[in-house]
């Protein structure tokens, strides 16, 4: 199956779970940006609690993504790193993959999608899946890829339910709590299991998409 999906921060493992199993991969990042969405978000594990990590953006009315671009007024990349250092400081895995990721955020793109797209790139490689990805050269009318599935806006913050299509939780170590919390942003994973995430996320699929 090939898929058409949208671009995302730091994606939660439903989003990979499709891109593992997908022939090839479309990014659309023409489509009309989302609030209150994976766009800009992102869930992780802290001590407490599940904190979502937000990046602000200077949105007016409607636009594609690509043209969305981050506002850094308030100074949220030293935010998001120090909950993300405070959450996965002392996990396994954190020293593999943190500077590499710390880097991407200080780098402080102007647009949203291509500080996406960096750290995209980065979590393929990290967890060694090569697939044939590309980008969107303008919105994609879904008339003219009848051979492809829609996923744009499927995985999302407020539709779980869904999600469950493409994902059913493989439980793994994670540093904080006694219960297995699922579909997190893909720095949970790699953090906590590192070269085994593959085959985690592997083992994390429904073959909706078969």
């Amino acid at each position: 199956m090939r898929i058409i999906i949208d671009l995302q921060y730091f994606p939660c493992l439903a989003y990979f779970c499709c891109v593992l199993q997908a022939e090839e991969c479309i990014i659309d990042v023409f489509e009309h940006y989302e609030k209150q969405s994976y766009r800009n978000r992102c869930k992780i594990l802290t001590a407490n609690k599940i904190q979502i990590l937000s990046v602000p953006v200077q949105h007016q009315g409607k636009k594609p993504l690509k043209d969305v671009k981050i506002d850094y007024h308030e100074n949220w990349v030293n935010v998001h790193w120090r909950s993300i250092k405070a959450a996965y400081g002392k996990a396994p895995f954190f020293e593999f993959f943190a500077d590499g990721f710390q880097k991407i955020l200080y780098k402080k793109p102007a647009f949203l999608a291509d500080l996406n797209i960096e750290i995209l790139t980065a979590c393929l490689k990290y967890l060694g899946i090569k697939k044939p990805i590309q980008y969107s050269e303008k919105y994609v009318e879904m008339q003219y890829w009848a051979e492809y599935k829609d996923i744009r806006s499927q995985i999302h913050p407020k539709k779980e339910q869904l999600i469950q299509e493409f994902y059913k939780p493989k439980p793994y170590q994670q540093v904080f709590g006694s219960k297995f919390e699922a579909n997190l942003s893909i720095l949970d994973l790699l953090f906590c299991e590192g070269n085994n995430s593959l085959a985690i996320l592997s083992g994390s699929f429904t073959n909706k998409l078969s």
